[in-house]
């Protein structure tokens, strides 16, 4: 679900205090836009917006959840947002958010 691979060189490259930053400045966004694709009336880009979660996610070690957004791009790229399971998405990201919270402390310790 999470690469823990990609946060550690993630970390490692652009430093701890930065890491933390990067942290709050991704979750803020993503929130963002999690929040939008929620909404039940909401004018969406599926495609864009799919395209700006799978990039943040992949940055951030999303592994699950970026792949999913991916191919949900992909989709709505082709003319299929209809086939787009919009609850797939956000449980992913449910999911994937918790286990990065869980286990960043972790990781953040074992560095």
């Amino acid at each position: 679900m999470i690469d823990w691979n990609r946060v550690r060189i993630l970390r490692d490259e652009i430093g701890t205090d930065a890491f933390e930053e990067v942290v709050e400045l991704f979750l803020e966004e993503v929130e963002t836009e999690i929040e939008t694709l929620r909404a039940p009336d909401a004018a969406l880009d599926i495609e864009a917006q799919l395209h700006f979660l799978k990039g943040s996610a992949l940055n951030l070690g999303f592994a699950d959840f970026s792949d999913l957004c991916h191919r949900g791009e992909g989709a709505a790229g082709a003319g299929r947002a209809a086939e787009v399971n919009l609850e797939q998405v956000l449980d992913c990201f449910d999911r994937s958010k918790a286990a990065f919270l869980a286990g960043l402390t972790a990781e953040v310790v074992a560095a």
